[in-house]
C-alpha cells in the first residue's frame, strides 16, 4: 500500500450535536502526510468543534475517525496523543507555576509514543534532534532565553509559542492549531506563520491550522477547508477558494473586504 495515497487523518461524515443543535453537520476531510492546510469560517461555523472532535476531545455523534488506516472515533485524547496527533486551544494552556522549560519537559516525559525500552530522549534513533531535549525544542520555537522563568511570566505571545513547544514535545506527526494568532499583533501573527511553515517544513508535519487572520493564513497554506454552519462549503487551494462564490457570499466577503484574488493566494500556491 502506497503511504503516499493513504491520507494520516481521514474523518469520515463527522457530525457532533449538542442537544437539537447540530454544530458539526457531516463534515469529511482527509489530511496526508506533510499537508498544511488551514481551515476558516465566520464565527459559530464549527471549527472548534470539528478540532474538539477530531483530536479526542469531543466524541462524534456520529461518523469516523481514522489514523493511517487506525479506528479512532470513541477514543479518548491519550490514544489520539498517542498515535502522533497534538494540538494547542483557543486559550494557551500550559502549568503557569512551573518554569518554562518545566513545561516542556513534562511534555516529553510524557510523550505517548516514546518507546518504552529507552531510559534517554537521546537514544531514540527516529526522533529528530530538535525535538528530544527542553533546550533543542525552546531553540526551535524561540524561547530559550525564557527557559527558567515562570510560565506566568513570559507574554501571552510567548505563552502560545510555550504551548505549541508542549504539544512538539509529544513527537506528533499532526499538528492541530486553533486560533494561534489570537491576541497578537500584525508582526506577530506573521512571525507566528512563518514559524508554523518553518515547523511543517522541517519537521514534516501535517499541520491543520484554524485561524481568523484569513489573509495571512492564506499567504502560507496549501489547502483551505470552509465551514459554515457546521457544514463543509468548499476544500482547495486558496487560489480556488477565494474565488468562490458560495464562500464569499458566507464568510469572505465580510472578513476580507473582497480583496484581489490575484494577492494572497496566488502567493500561498507558490
Amino acid at each position: 500500500m502506497s503511504s503516499e495515497r493513504e491520507p494520516l487523518l481521514d474523518a469520515r461524515e463527522i457530525t457532533v450535536r449538542f442537544g437539537g443543535l447540530t454544530a458539526v453537520d457531516a463534515v469529511s476531510a482527509r489530511f496526508m502526510a506533510g499537508e498544511l492546510v488551514g481551515i476558516i469560517g465566520p464565527n459559530g461555523a464549527g471549527k472548534t468543534t470539528f478540532f474538539n472532535a477530531i483530536s479526542g476531545v469531543t466524541q462524534p455523534t456520529s461518523g469516523a475517525l481514522l489514523m493511517q488506516g487506525r479506528e479512532l472515533s470513541g477514543k479518548g485524547p491519550h490514544r489520539f496523543a498517542a498515535n502522533g496527533l497534538a494540538r494547542t486551544f483557543q486559550t494557551p494552556r500550559t502549568f503557569a507555576d512551573m518554569r518554562v522549560r518545566d513545561n516542556i519537559a513534562f511534555g516529553l516525559k510524557f510523550a505517548g509514543r516514546r518507546p518504552r525500552k529507552y531510559v534517554f530522549w537521546g537514544d531514540e534513533a527516529s526522533v529528530p534532534w530538535v525535538l528530544r531535549t527542553p533546550e533543542s525544542i525552546l531553540g526551535l520555537i524561540g524561547l530559550s532565553a525564557q527557559a527558567e522563568l515562570p510560565a506566568a511570566a513570559i507574554t501571552p505571545s510567548q505563552q502560545r509559542l510555550l504551548e505549541i513547544g508542549m504539544a512538539l514535545a509529544t513527537r506528533p506527526r499532526m499538528l492541530l492549531l486553533d486560533e494561534v494568532a489570537a491576541g497578537l499583533t500584525e508582526n506577530e501573527v506573521e512571525e507566528m506563520a512563518r514559524l508554523i511553515r518553518r515547523l511543517r517544513d522541517e519537521l514534516d508535519l501535517t499541520v491543520v491550522w484554524i485561524e481568523h487572520a484569513v489573509t495571512t493564513l492564506l499567504r502560507h497554506v496549501e489547502r483551505v477547508i470552509v465551514l459554515h454552519q457546521g457544514k463543509k462549503i468548499a476544500d482547495g487551494t486558496p487560489a480556488e477558494v477565494v474565488r468562490n462564490a458560495e464562500v464569499i457570499e458566507a464568510y469572505l466577503g465580510d472578513e476580507m473586504n473582497e480583496p484581489s484574488p490575484e494577492s494572497a493566494p496566488e502567493e500561498a500556491a507558490a
